[in-house]
């Protein structure tokens, strides 16, 4: 199945969740927003929200300084 990840189209392996999705990109669960199609997915959730085919997700990274 292809998901749109920050606009880049990826492969993936159905069923796919939020918490696989972060897994296999490599990206931390902490200090990060995921939007699944323009909606934001609490953090509780990503064991448990389903993506499918040809959906959109943007993960947005918490960067600290000053």
């Amino acid at each position: 199945m292809k998901i749109f990840v920050n606009g880049e189209e990826h492969a993936f392996e159905a069923p796919l969740y939020v918490a696989d999705l972060l897994n296999q990109l490599g990206l931390p669960r902490t200090k990060i927003a995921v939007e699944h199609n323009l909606e934001i997915v609490v953090k509780s959730a990503y064991e448990t929200h389903e993506l499918g085919d040809g959906d959109r997700v943007e993960i947005v990274h918490f960067i600290g300084g000053g």
